[in-house]
């Protein structure tokens, strides 16, 4: 565990000196050079691992090294493999699990859709898993918990710094994972490399929305190297926020209309009754009904008849067209389904 801990000892480093075994440490100087040979020693003599452990200790936190048994398997599919990594809370690393992720600034649509799909896929058993981000991230580990299911926020700061701070109540009620020592705080770089593990711990990524250049398609992109499956979620082609997860579904990656598709991409059963999804309740159920009263219609009329803003009508028909309960029509209209 030391060497994990040594400055300047990153993945790549440790998975050269952990491939010879018993061996490695013998023979650190030629395998890493006298420089960090000397820094390992210097960290064995200051008693890092003593300390960190009995802090993890203090903060409820579990050291899995890749030297153990117990590394998840799934790491191990990484190029670089983070050598230690820091675990706040219980959570099966062979169970099937979705990350769901996307935009910080999601649209209210996005976020609505991100909530209900990670609650129903925890309903069906799947665990989810995401960064806490603000944005799809906290909709989707927050859908998660209202499906009783089991959600694993991967974090780009130690586990027990919470970024964002706001987040500091939905941390304390998900399991935390990071690969940076305890008291790491966020940087610019740590994100990019959490993306990575989200990717590798999933066994399919979804990407709710995100623009074009966003992190949650770094995600995708290292969740197709590792062989993971990528879907997404249409959104308006108009729409600067979806040209990232639009771009995706252009390139092959699967769409995502409701959880019966994350599902069938897991290779699992779909859950519930065949046939017709159930029908939308609030807002969204009176404006199905209101469509399905008068026929086909334009948003703003249905905006006035219902007393609300053209833009939270438009959300709301897109919601309920990737929800299979409405269609666009030429000229602007939707129907019912």
């Amino acid at each position: 565990m030391d060497l994990a801990l040594t400055p300047g000892v990153g993945p790549a480093r440790f998975a050269r000196v952990l491939a010879e075994g018993e061996a490695g440490l013998e023979r650190l100087g030629e395998l890493l050079g006298p420089e960090l040979a000397r820094a390992y020693q210097r960290t064995r003599a200051q008693g890092a691992a003593e300390r960190t452990r009995a802090r993890a200790a203090e903060l409820g936190v579990r050291l899995v090294g890749a030297w153990e048994a117990g590394y998840p398997e799934r790491l191990r599919h990484l190029a670089d493999p983070p050598p230690l990594v820091y675990l706040k809370g219980s959570w099966n690393f062979e169970a099937p699990a979705v990350a769901v992720v996307g935009s910080r600034r999601a649209q209210p649509w996005a976020l609505d859709f991100a909530q209900k799909l990670a609650r129903d896929l925890a309903n069906a058993g799947v665990a989810v898993i995401s960064g806490l981000a603000r944005g799809v991230d906290t909709a989707a580990h927050e859908g998660a918990l209202a499906g009783g299911g089991a959600t694993l926020a991967v974090l780009g700061s130690g586990v027990n710094v919470v970024y964002p701070p706001e987040n500091a109540g939905l941390a304390a009620r998900v399991t935390l994972m990071s690969e940076l020592s305890l008291g790491s705080g966020p940087s610019a770089g740590s994100f990019p490399r959490r993306n990575r593990l989200i990717a590798a711990l999933a066994n399919a990524v979804v990407i709710v929305q995100a623009p074009e250049k966003s992190g949650a398609l770094i995600t995708a992109a290292l969740a197709a190297e590792l062989g993971r499956e990528v879907l997404a979620v249409p959104g308006r082609p108009s729409d600067w926020a979806s040209r990232g997860s639009n771009r995706l579904l252009a390139d092959g990656a699967g769409a995502v209309l409701e959880p019966g598709d994350v599902l069938e991409a897991l290779g699992l059963a779909r859950t519930g009754a065949a046939g017709a999804p159930p029908e939308p309740e609030g807002t969204a159920g009176r404006l199905w009904q209101l469509l399905r009263e008068r026929g086909e219609s334009l948003p703003d009329d249905l905006a006035l008849a219902l007393g609300l803003g053209p833009a939270e009508v438009l959300g709301l028909l897109t919601r309920l067209e990737l929800s299979g309960h409405v269609r666009a029509l030429p000229g602007g209209r939707y129907e019912a389904v």
